[in-house]
């Protein structure tokens, strides 16, 4: 018999943290997240997602044992500023049986329904803005840093539980190149012609880091907001968002570019710590912390995560001089020995973007799918 569970206690979260350790102990490709980190993330005392949405953990147990894991969670930003009545689900764990699947989904179905929402979207770990997408294509390596990975079948558990695809999210591996030396002349004549310069990340004090990256929140939530699926971070969601990731940025990997003196956009990569995370497995003590330090500068690629550019500064080129100086820079860097980057997601619809990648050498080395199934 199979029973689901809502998480109620501190035994019931670890154990719904730890499903996965359990799931994936013979997958070479999955990275372990920090255990730390995940208990961080669903404390409504910490995680500022709880302010304005709710949010509901399930458990799926069979013959005495954990077998599976939801969330069901509502996102009034989303359904704020999207106008539609999404409900989501995320943190789809489950071995391979269609029973506990769909005992899960008509869980998280049934939650969504009774907060009155037409649709069931995910997976979402929360929202946009965190973790999301299916792995439906590229399991023969492991992701890269804050990206999914799940076993193959379970798209047929979420398909035979009713669900479609809603938006294919792609994932480009670029391969490391020299830059043409003509790309730098292209680069100082965009920016003249223009009229925008693009600096790093200010690395002096606190103060102007923050300045920053409020320059950041600003043009973030303007050059996104006509995205599909783009969810609104409230300020107390971006500053947690980059207190959890602000020791692993590297300032060199990140841009701010100024038209006339105003913020018109930004460029985020990151160096791909699971190659670290990898070797952690989950635990920061006693020795992980040993491998982050270490090996620091010994990892081999890297993650394009964001790029925004304000709508009324677009075509100007600022794209290109960040993808240009970013590779550049990673190609030369004294320290780290960067052989590849991955852009990731790039929406299946954003033409632009995905041309860019393509431009850059790039081809889609892993597809991740955001399904739908409508509430009756």
């Amino acid at each position: 018999m199979i029973k689901i569970r809502p998480v109620q206690t501190k035994k019931d979260l670890q154990q719904f943290i730890m499903l996965p350790f359990k799931l994936y102990k013979n997958d070479p490709n999955w990275v372990a997240p920090l255990i730390m980190d995940q208990k961080n993330f669903f404390n409504p005392a910490k995680n500022p997602y709880y302010e304005h949405s709710e949010v509901q953990l399930f458990l799926a147990e069979k013959e005495g044992e954990i077998v599976g894991r939801i969330s069901a969670q509502t996102n009034t930003q989303h359904n704020k500023f999207q106008e539609d009545k999404v409900g989501f689900f995320g943190f789809f764990e489950c071995i391979n049986d269609q029973e506990v699947a769909d005992k899960l989904i008509e869980t998280a179905y049934n939650w969504n329904k009774e907060r009155g929402l037409d649709t069931l979207r995910g997976p979402m770990n929360f929202s946009t803005n965190d973790e999301c997408g299916l792995l439906v294509d590229g399991f023969e390596s492991p992701p890269f840093i804050l990206m999914t990975h799940n076993h193959s079948y379970y798209l047929e558990l979420l398909t035979k539980a009713g669900f479609a695809k809603s938006m294919d999210l792609l994932a480009y591996l670029i391969p490391k190149r020299p830059t043409p030396e003509r790309l730098q002349r292209v680069m100082d004549k965009l920016q003249k012609r223009g009229r925008f310069v693009v600096r790093e990340l200010s690395s002096k004090n606190k103060k102007e880091l923050r300045k920053d990256l409020e320059i950041v929140f600003t043009v973030y939530t303007k050059a996104w907001e006509q995205n599909w699926g783009f969810v609104p971070m409230t300020e107390k969601e971006f500053f947690h968002l980059i207190d959890s990731v602000i020791d692993l940025v590297r300032p060199e990997f990140f841009y701010l570019a100024f038209v006339d003196d105003q913020p018109a956009g930004f460029y985020v990569a990151l160096p791909d710590y699971n190659q670290l995370l990898k070797k952690m497995k989950g635990r920061l003590f006693p020795f992980g912390i040993f491998h982050l330090l270490l090996g620091r500068n010994k990892i081999t690629a890297m993650r394009v995560i964001t790029m925004g550019v304000i709508k009324e500064f677009q075509g100007r080129g600022i794209d290109t001089v960040f993808y240009t100086k970013n590779f550049q820079i990673a190609n030369s860097h004294k320290k780290l020995n960067i052989v590849n980057a991955e852009m990731s997601w790039i929406l299946e619809t954003n033409t632009m973007m995905n041309r860019i990648a393509t431009n850059l050498g790039g081809w889609v080395h892993k597809t991740y799918r955001i399904l739908d199934k409508k509430i009756n």
